[in-house]
């Protein structure tokens, strides 16, 4: 239970429901800013205006995934204002306060390390980065059927990456009857690969592997897929690149050859909003039970 608390949620997503529903389940006090559009507010919750009064009452705060931009603009579909998480702002934080997000920011960084403020970036756990890779798998497919004019069974598919995405990925494609090549970096993937029953081969070869390929899965947030690697696809190749953005593709090339290369980076958010909400609500308040338990009378 978080009996006690007073957690603050700044914008966000139909993600941030969830865990707003999850924190208030549990007991928390919980205070809404920039959602003015949010009507009506859940039960026992209250909204209000970004101050800095409303900041020195947080225990904790919650930002949207991406927390904020480099000027510090909080994205939120609930307000067509969008909030502005100014200094001064993180400066009225109780030192004991904890801030969650998702991914944060350099900007959020700097002014947090100033102030002595804790982030926690849930996207960074192993258990929140699998579970949300089945939303990201799912959705991947979605993309791969709304582009191609063909099966996804039968298809030859490239994954680009081991990780947690990749693996879910890989696994997804040959639950459905593709043929899986797996590009990696490190002889222990090519193994695990090997085993898994799909076709490993070195990312290095790229180039030469990838020629004969119907669709691309690329969850590598470097430049891996560039122009002379494009030079070797097909026209009518599907390259969903699933990284961080900027993703890991040269899509001005892949535009000049002809090739469609779709950047969808936060596919959990898009395909799956409640599942992922539920994902990091777990999340956060299994890590705020942790704190309570930890940190005693502090809070």
């Amino acid at each position: 239970m978080l009996t006690g608390l007073t957690i603050v949620f700044l914008g966000g997503d139909a993600r941030q429901l969830e865990v707003i529903g999850k924190c208030t389940e549990q007991d928390a006090t919980v205070k809404l800013a920039g959602f003015d559009q949010l009507q009506p507010l859940p039960q026992g919750v209250t909204g209000g205006k970004l101050t800095e009064d409303l900041m020195s009452e947080a225990d904790v705060l919650i930002l949207p995934v991406l927390s904020c931009s480099d000027t510090g603009v909080i994205s939120t579909s609930f307000s067509e204002e969008k909030p502005v998480l100014k200094e001064e702002l993180i400066a009225a934080l109780p030192k004991h306060a904890l801030i969650y997000t998702g991914v944060a920011k350099p900007y959020l960084l700097k002014l947090c390390e100033k102030y002595g403020i804790k982030v926690i970036q849930v996207l960074d756990r192993d258990d929140v980065a699998i579970y949300n890779s089945i939303p990201t798998a799912e959705g991947a497919l979605m993309l791969a059927i709304q582009n191609t004019d063909i099966t996804l069974h039968g298809s030859t598919s490239v994954v680009l990456g081991m990780g947690r995405t990749g693996f879910t990925m890989a696994r997804t494609l040959q639950g459905i009857g593709a043929r899986v090549k797996m590009g990696v970096r490190r002889k222990d993937h090519f193994a695990r690969a090997e085993e898994m029953g799909w076709n490993p081969f070195l990312t290095q070869d790229l180039a030469d592997e990838a020629s004969g390929a119907d669709l691309i899965f690329n969850t590598i947030p470097n430049m891996i897929i560039t122009a002379q690697v494009l030079s070797k696809l097909s026209p009518k190749v599907v390259i969903i690149d699933l990284a961080s953005a900027p993703g890991g593709t040269d899509f001005r090339f892949a535009e000049k050859r002809g090739i469609k290369a779709i950047l969808a980076p936060g596919l959990p958010g898009i395909v799956a909003p409640r599942t992922a909400g539920i994902i990091m609500a777990n999340c956060i308040c299994q890590s705020l039970e942790e704190e309570l338990t930890t940190r005693g009378d502090e809070w």
